[in-house]
């Protein structure tokens, strides 16, 4: 009875302490970043802004399909859903508490003022930010989300790659720089060293300019999935 005890307690923990993960980052087809998003359990997404606001959260409709999705559809979710009261912290109050068994929280009132209200965490998953005191490029934006490092390129890059996100761990982002043709000026030139080209000048006019010619739109590197909107 003991050991049937603990094998659910263990259980539970394991379900609830390693469901949630970072999943997906969904790129503007100008190399900005748009949607960092977590996968919770019971096929649930949670969309995140690169500064910390939940913009979207469903379930996924295509979950568990083998088929190559390059938009996720996200449906309403039937289960627990709660919501801090109105009598919590100024902060978060009226914000999603609960997912289902996944809990979130937010930085309070009494927090650094640059991060109240922002996503704190998701299930175990802890989101740290750049402070107003960095670079001006990337304050306010995601540092860390649980292990992966979060870097951006500063105001002092170049003009094209002012604010964009240069890594995510051991992932790196790189961009054509202004002075390349304008077509793709500011677009991701490759992603963990594997490359992007697109259409130019110089090709067929059938071929729509700054569309991307040759590079996958959907990479994994660490475990994360990269999509670049085209």
């Amino acid at each position: 009875m003991k050991k049937l005890l603990l094998f659910t307690i263990a259980g539970f923990l394991f379900a609830n302490g390693f469901a949630q993960r970072l999943a997906k980052l969904t790129f503007a087809d100008n190399g900005n970043l748009e949607v960092i998003s977590f996968e919770l359990p019971e096929a649930v997404i949670i969309n995140v802004s690169k500064d910390g606001s939940i913009v979207k959260w469903g379930v996924n409709r295509y979950a568990g399909r083998e088929v190559q999705i390059y938009e996720d559809k996200l449906d309403e979710y039937t289960g627990r859903v709660e919501y801090f009261r109105s009598t919590d912290n100024e902060a978060f109050r009226g914000k999603i508490k609960y997912i289902g068994m996944t809990a979130l929280t937010y930085y309070a009132s009494y927090d650094i003022e640059s991060l109240r209200g922002k996503l704190r965490s998701i299930g175990t998953t802890i989101i740290d930010y750049y402070q107003n005191f960095d670079d001006a490029a990337f304050k306010g934006n995601v540092k860390k989300i649980g292990n992966f490092e979060f870097a951006w390129n500063s105001s002092f890059d170049n003009e094209a790659l002012k604010g964009k996100l240069r890594s995510v761990g051991a992932t790196n982002i790189d961009y054509f720089p202004s002075f390349a043709e304008k077509a793709f000026a500011g677009k991701i030139k490759s992603i963990a060293g594997n490359n992007f080209t697109y259409f130019s000048q110089f090709d067929s006019k059938e071929y729509p300019r700054g569309k991307i010619k040759t590079g996958a739109q959907i990479q994994y590197h660490n475990g994360i999935k990269f999509f670049i909107r085209n």
